[in-house]
């Protein structure tokens, strides 16, 4: 049989009756297979693997424990010969030949009347690969396409309507290979995207042309689309039959007002998705090489956005306190710290744009972090790290004595010290 013979197609089997001849490993994959498509299925075999004992025990299947007859293939739809014998599988696709009946015989593909091809299933796409009767090599090319289409570097996009649905995708910190393969997937499968200005905006210039995005991005005392505003957007284009990606920085549920979206359109009766994100809070510290935890110097951190929830997390240099989009209220937040007991010694490391190409590091004290962040023009987006931590970075001196250390080189961030 030569590939050109070949006309592809899809069988719908549910609550129609199949036979599979034969009890091995072969048999109970085709089998199961068969099952997952809703067919009626019934093995005729003397013996059965433990796979296709397993299968029969729990009534998902019609067990014969005999031998092959002739009359098996009357009144079915579908034949799965894999007995292992290459004369029995012979007489079994005969018979259904015989019938008008599609026979997949195991043991001779080149005189199978049908294949079966390699298959995966993405989403709602199942991908059906045949290469010329050569098994593996069927299995290593539908392999490779079930990956580009997890990863996004495949159209899944839907062309028909259907049914609105919202996905809250945390995109990390910035990063394009930071963002999950779910997240890649769904935003490759979008037909609006509602995008924050943070996050990795450069996937958003591989959309198709005509994915409309919907800018609604905040900066600290500046929200031109309130939250109101953007929990109607993500509600009414849903309500269009659109896919609508919410592309977030970070994580939805990490200060980014995911929870509020979720609610929101659950509320409405809106289908919504939560896709966890690399949080800024941890990746953006990491990006310089700051462990927000570490042995001997801090085994637990707080995540906060401004000074004034300072007053409710430890003021001990062993316990990390992590600001968020704290720059403006840097000098205030440094004394809050230290009225609360922290020593005015106490590292402190801002990353400015962690991951991206112009990052910067800027590492000081407690006591003169805020001058320092003045004089160099330290700017959000920043990550402020707060506690012993900040001296496990590489770019961090070994004591903050150094009036003016810095280094430079691609893809590195400079690094000012006290």
């Amino acid at each position: 049989m030569a590939i050109q013979d070949i006309y592809p197609t899809a069988l719908r089997l549910l609550g129609r009756p199949v036979l599979v001849v034969g009890g091995g490993p072969v048999a109970a994959r085709r089998a199961k297979g068969l099952l997952d498509a809703g067919a009626r299925v019934t093995v005729v075999a003397p013996d059965a693997s433990p796979a296709m004992a397993e299968l029969a025990g729990a009534g998902l299947l019609s067990w014969e424990p005999r031998p092959y007859r002739a009359s098996d293939v009357g009144g079915v739809w579908f034949v799965q010969t894999a007995t292992g014998d290459p004369a029995v599988d012979a007489q079994v696709a005969a018979d259904a030949e015989a019938q008008r009946i599609w026979c997949v015989n195991a043991s001779d593909h080149e005189a199978s009347a049908a294949w079966t091809p390699a298959v995966a299933v993405v989403d709602d796409v199942k991908i059906a690969v045949n290469a010329g009767g050569d098994p593996r090599r069927a299995m290593a090319l539908r392999d490779a396409v079930a990956t580009a289409l997890d990863a996004g570097d495949l159209p899944l996009r839907r062309r028909r309507a259907s049914t609105g649905t919202v996905a809250l995708v945390g995109g990390g910190p910035g990063d394009t290979g930071l963002i999950t393969v779910r997240g890649r997937r769904l935003l490759g499968q979008a037909d609006v995207v509602v995008a924050d200005r943070l996050g990795p905006r450069e996937l958003l210039n591989e959309l198709a042309p005509d994915v409309r995005v919907i800018e609604v991005g905040k900066t600290p005392g500046h929200h031109p689309v309130p939250q109101s505003e953007i929990n109607r957007i993500l509600v009414d284009e849903a309500r269009q039959g659109h896919r609508v990606v919410r592309l977030k920085g970070g994580d939805p549920y990490v200060l980014g007002r995911g929870g509020e979206e979720a609610e929101f359109c659950r509320q409405n009766g809106v289908d919504v998705e939560v896709v966890p994100g690399v949080t800024s809070a941890i990746s953006v510290p990491a990006a310089a090489g700051i462990p927000v935890t570490h042995r001997g110097l801090a085994k637990g951190f707080s995540v906060v956005t401004g000074h004034e929830e300072l007053s409710e997390v430890p003021a001990r240099a062993d316990h990390t306190v992590i600001l968020l989009m704290g720059v403006g209220q840097l000098r205030d937040s440094a004394a809050s710290l230290a009225q609360a007991g922290l020593p005015a010694g106490t590292p402190v490391g801002i990353v400015e744009n962690g991951y991206l190409p112009d990052q910067r590091v800027t590492i000081g004290t407690l006591g003169t972090i805020a001058d320092q962040a003045e004089a160099v023009g330290v700017a959000n987006p920043a990550v402020i790290v707060i506690g012993d931590v900040v001296r496990v970075s590489p770019f961090a001196p070994s004591h903050f004595k150094t009036a003016d250390y810095s280094t430079t080189a691609p893809n590195k961030p400079r690094v000012l010290t006290a």
